[in-house]
């Protein structure tokens, strides 16, 4: 009888699930026992042709060879690691495989690393699927009771194929028609073009901003004050000219202020929502500075190496119906840390408060349910600083949800005083409900205590004072902000349930709009200021010379409102890149005839800001030009002319090795990093070695040797 194999998404991954099904025994590239294989691929195994893979021609940029549409985009190896595919090939088309599991990231992106790799190698066999929202042994055994249909996911995997197809043909033509045409490189994509010309456009608001002087006129009544307000407008306070407030400040000054008009509104506001990975990302970056890079990294290792929340990638708010009996256990394993004591006994008591649409909505969870700790162990002191704070807000959010509603009066009062009128605004706790658990956070000053007054009331006004104002200028995007408007197709929402309608017609997915952000600032689009994002000059003049439809956040959340129909069933792929490739010919034309006056030799932000220039790694062996670095690669500034210089940062990522920026000028300068921290992957032996770059075919990679076990 032959073996099952298991397919994981990373090594990691595959060491975990091996756990659980007692794979002990180890092979070049695979774990394995008498009825299971475990291998796995290395995120991407797979990537899509090259156009010169297609016509050696295509390799030089030219407007003569736009646009590049193959009859069919096909795959290949991915040559860092080929050797890994080459395992997978063997094991999937052996006689001793029965059958597969796929056990790939249960999303879009996890479902494509395997079809890639399952058509490339020309696998046959049939297929189920590992869905899990959690890397415990005990979600990992659960879903391997529980094993999907493949043919559930075809849909998912065709939506996941239109978007990896789309944004290669719009970001192929659009760069090289545009970089052509305008000689500088200019990096154009489907969703960061959109992305940066939000924030282009906020910065242009800002800077054509002109601030309004107003006045407002505060009288001081000893144990509260009021704000002057034109009748019967009550937030009409502003006053045009400083003379008028002056005339009125006098006019009440020392007389009496009677009351009219008390208004006591109680009002109640439940939880907030669940963290899907763009709030958590949002939340982050509010509270901690977080980038959204950042908050991804931290949550994708709570849940992959931690094993202490569900599955972040996801883009839910809610909770499906058959998890209400899981509560209990989820606030048990909170207990067991020891944290959070103050806060679980309510919740433990009222469970059933979370019992709510607000909470558990079958309709709005898809491919998996909000974030929520696990129902592991909780080993809070192994925890890093930043991923303590992460783990914090998600048990807190989580425990929100038992707990009732904030109940609070809302109070007005309203003054009038030789016929002018004033009103003082205050708020009165009657419950703080869910509030308690985030107090520790408060940045908000309380509204002032309005005392206990009653209509007929009368009050001195003992100072009457002119106060100066002007009009602010709308703020910077933050990337709290720009990942609210990716989500909401540009339009900046609030309203939680307005957000989670707007959702599917987003720029981007929770699990990309990070690296969106991050690829804006990479190739000098887009500078980091304090929490702020600026736009460079690079970054404006590109949004000046591209079209409208390549601009519009509503037209890219149409296209990703069509990848969601695509995954539902509801659309054909053939109707979807019938658009992409329509669209591509329409950007072709658009770049041709688009406006040369605007030049790109300068990198530097506007107002006056310092220039920021590319700054080199060090010099390239193969041709001594300089090394550059982009958010995948450190490669050569020559590679237009031919260089091959690429080192990728994650080439040594099966060994435990990131290559940074500062590993990388120490390889340039003295061509070796020793006592480097790594493991052997097939074995998983722990040490230290040497990385060498080295030339091969006159081509440079890294290697590794003197490797000295621990």
């Amino acid at each position: 009888m032959g073996k099952i194999l298991v397919i994981a998404e990373k090594p990691s991954v595959a060491s975990d699930i091996a756990k659980v099904l007692k794979c002990k025994s180890k092979g070049e590239g695979f774990l394995y026992n008498d009825e299971y294989i475990v291998s796995w691929a290395i995120g991407h195994l797979v990537t899509l042709y090259d156009p010169e893979d297609y016509d050696a021609m295509l390799k030089k940029w030219s407007e003569n060879t736009l646009p590049i549409l193959p009859d069919t985009i096909k795959l290949k190896p991915i040559n860092k690691t080929k050797t890994q595919l080459n395992v997978l090939k063997k094991l999937m088309n052996s006689k001793d495989t029965d059958s597969i599991i796929c056990a790939t990231d249960s999303g879009r992106e996890g479902e494509l690393i395997f079809r890639y790799i399952y058509e490339i190698v020309k696998c046959k066999k049939s297929f189920k699927r590992l869905w899990i929202s959690s890397m415990t042994d005990t979600a990992i055994k659960e879903g391997f009771e529980k094993l999907k249909d493949s043919r559930e996911y075809d849909n998912l995997y065709l939506s996941a194929k239109c978007r990896s197809e789309a944004d290669w043909l719009v970001g192929i033509n659009a760069t090289r028609a545009f970089t052509v045409k305008h000689n500088a490189l200019l990096s154009i994509g489907r969703v960061q073009t959109p992305t940066l010309s939000m924030i282009v456009e906020r910065q242009k608001e800002i800077r054509d901003f002109v601030p309004e002087e107003y006045f407002e006129v505060e009288a001081d009544y000893g144990e509260f004050k009021g704000i002057w307000f034109k009748q019967p407008f009550e937030n009409e306070t502003r006053i045009n000219k400083k003379s008028d407030a002056e005339i009125i400040a006098n006019n009440v000054k020392g007389e009496i202020a009677n009351i009219y008009d008390v208004k006591r509104e109680e009002k109640r506001q439940s939880h907030p929502l669940l963290f899907d990975l763009t709030e958590l990302q949002r939340e982050c970056n509010r509270k901690f500075g977080f980038s959204a890079k950042k908050t991804l990294d931290v949550a994708q290792s709570l849940y992959e190496k931690r094993k202490m929340i569900t599955y972040p990638r996801t883009d839910s708010r809610y909770l499906s119906d058959d998890m209400k009996s899981e509560m209990g256990i989820v606030l048990i394993k909170i207990k067991d840390t020891g944290f959070y004591s103050e806060f679980l006994e309510y919740a433990e008591n009222n469970i059933k408060n979370s019992y709510t649409k607000r909470v558990f909505d079958n309709s709005k969870v898809s491919d998996h349910h909000a974030i929520i700790p696990s129902k592991g162990k909780l080993s809070i002191d192994k925890l890093t600083t930043d991923e303590k704070k992460v783990f914090d807000i998600i048990v807190l959010r989580f425990i929100s949800v038992f707990y009732p509603q904030y109940i609070y009066n809302s109070i007005k009062v309203f003054a009038k005083c030789k016929n002018e009128n004033f009103i003082s605004k205050g708020t009165e706790i009657v419950e703080k409900g869910w509030t308690v658990l985030y107090e520790k956070f408060k940045t908000k000053k309380d509204e002032p205590v309005i005392p206990d007054v009653k209509i007929g009331d009368n009050f001195v006004i003992k100072k009457a004072a002119v106060i100066e104002k002007k009009t602010m200028p709308p703020k910077n995007y933050t990337e709290a902000t720009i990942l609210s408007a990716m989500e909401n197709a540009g339009k900046m929402v609030e309203d939680e349930e307005l957000k989670e309608k707007l959702k599917e017609s987003g720029i981007g997915t929770p699990a990309t709009r990070a690296a969106i952000i991050e690829r804006l600032i990479s190739v000098g689009y887009v500078i980091r200021q304090g929490k702020n994002l600026i736009p460079t000059e690079k970054g404006e003049n590109l949004i000046a010379i591209v079209p409208e439809e390549l601009k519009s956040p509503e037209t890219t959340g149409k296209w990703e409102k069509g990848l969601s129909s695509v995954a539902k069933g509801k659309m054909s792929q053939e109707r979807f890149m019938g658009s992409i490739e329509r669209y591509v010919r329409f950007l072709v034309d658009n770049a041709s005839a688009s406006n040369t006056d605007i030049k790109f030799e300068k990198e530097e932000y506007t107002k006056n800001k310092k220039a920021k220039r590319i700054v080199s790694i060090g010099k390239c062996p193969l041709c001594g030009k300089k090394v550059l670095e982009n958010t995948k690669a450190f490669y050569c500034e020559s590679w237009k002319s031919g260089c091959k210089f690429t080192i990728w940062k994650n080439s040594l990522e099966i060994y435990g090795i990131d290559i940074d920026k500062t590993k990388m000028r120490k390889l340039l300068k003295d061509k070796e990093l020793k006592n480097v921290v790594m493991h052997i992957p097939q074995t998983g032996e722990k040490g230290k070695g040497t990385v060498i770059l080295t030339k091969k075919d006159e081509s440079i990679r890294l290697e590794i040797k003197d490797f000295i076990r621990d």
